[in-house]
């Protein structure tokens, strides 16, 4: 990997592991920008990581942008040597595949889409090679996701499939965008899943929606009353396909404040996985059976 660094203006610099998203880019960017926070570096004042990048914030009139990007220089040798693994959670998410709300809302933008005359997971699945909806919905849940980033609007995550690359799933976004997409929403754009934490405007395909609030700023909802948003890097998901029932049942548990995601806290060992995917996988999922 070769590192790109750019200046943004006078109070920025973008820092860019790899030119592709990759689990090895994540953890290298994820080392480096935890580095650059324990380091200290006066006039630093946000830092800002993403799926394999990260931008630093700082004050130039306390530290010049040339002395700046040196200091973050001689902390990538150390980033690229550390251990990639990680102390971490596995959660079981619930998703309504093929709900009535994303139906009605992807039909009423057929015109916007690549494939007017279909669904967005008919289109999904014909792209990918999968003789039905229902062979690429087993696809999409059957194997654990990795949260690489939360971002964009508040609380949205961004996941990448532990797959190999030729299994990933790839979807281009709708060839213009939505004005509208239901709050809580699943979707999927380029490789990456998402789920979209408020109601809005979107172009990522739409695949299902979960009763499981993910961000609450006035914090009512049981299990986010200590911070408002859910999900952070380095999670890792397992999609439960649910129907109309469980979805109902899940809805009134929230609003009872009852509902408790089902979460494990695992280890995840970038190493291990590479050298297993489909084993280290069936151990992370086993893990929610105890939970």
């Amino acid at each position: 990997m070769k590192t790109r660094y750019s200046y943004g203006g006078d109070e920025h610099i973008y820092v860019e592991i790899d030119d592709e998203m990759s689990l090895d880019a994540f953890f290298i960017c994820l080392s480096l920008s935890k580095l650059v926070r324990a380091a200290n570096i006066p006039g630093v004042t946000e830092i800002c990581p993403a799926n394999a990048s990260f931008e630093v914030r700082f004050d130039p009139d306390v530290i010049a942008p040339d002395a700046m990007m040196a200091k973050i220089k001689e902390l990538e040798h150390e980033a690229e040597a550390q251990e990639k693994r990680l102390e971490t959670r596995i959660i079981e998410i619930p998703v309504f595949y093929e709900d009535p709300w994303t139906h009605e809302t992807l039909m009423r933008f057929r015109e916007r889409h690549q494939d007017p005359n279909g669904s967005d997971l008919e289109y999904a699945a014909r792209i990918n090679g999968y003789d039905s909806v229902a062979a690429f919905i087993e696809a999409h849940h059957s194997q654990p996701w990795f949260v690489s980033m939360v971002g964009f609007v508040s609380g949205l995550p961004f996941l990448y499939q532990l797959v190999e690359r030729d299994k990933q799933l790839e979807v281009p976004k709708y060839l213009r965008p939505r004005t509208d997409t239901p709050k809580l929403t699943v979707g999927h754009g380029g490789c990456f899943a998402c789920i979209y934490s408020v109601r809005g405007a979107g172009g990522y395909q739409m695949f299902g929606i979960t009763p499981m609030p993910i961000y609450d700023p006035e914090q009512k909802t049981s299990y986010l009353s200590d911070f408002m948003v859910f999900f952070r890097p380095g999670d890792i998901v397992k999609w439960k396909p649910i129907d109309r029932t469980d979805y109902d049942r899940i809805v009134k548990e929230v609003e009872a404040g009852t509902y408790a995601p089902r979460i494990a806290e695992v280890k995840f060992d970038l190493d291990a996985f590479n050298a297993d995917m489909t084993g280290f996988n069936a151990k992370l999922m086993e893990a929610l059976n105890d939970a």
